[in-house]
């Protein structure tokens, strides 16, 4: 649970060490940080809580595709599209000057 914690607290602006290390020096287990509020708070009772379901389904999923990904030998993937450049505005036609008075 230690890269979840560092990544939150990290996006959040704070350096995800740091509040790794704290929590892990509590022995409370409810003990969080709330990167909304930047502080520490018992997760429970603050109702900062994932579903078991939602967290049991993410876990199934990795642990598919990971064992997918060490039984297969070969992977295929999208390669990113090269966008050409869009040509750029046409210049003036020459000896035809700019337009009277505006010429600054």
């Amino acid at each position: 649970m230690q890269t979840p914690v560092h990544t939150i607290a990290s996006n959040a602006g704070v350096e995800g060490a740091v509040v790794v290390g704290k929590l892990l020096e509590q022995d409370d287990s409810d003990l969080g940080y709330d990167a909304a509020k930047g502080e520490y708070v018992d997760m429970v009772k603050a109702g900062i809580i994932d579903p078991l379901k939602v967290i049991r389904t993410a876990l199934v999923d990795a642990a598919s595709v990971s064992s997918l990904m060490t039984t297969t030998e070969a992977v295929v993937v999208e390669l990113p599209k090269e966008e050409k450049e869009v040509a750029g505005m046409g210049g003036g036609m020459g000896g035809m000057g700019g337009m009277g008075g505006m010429d600054y």
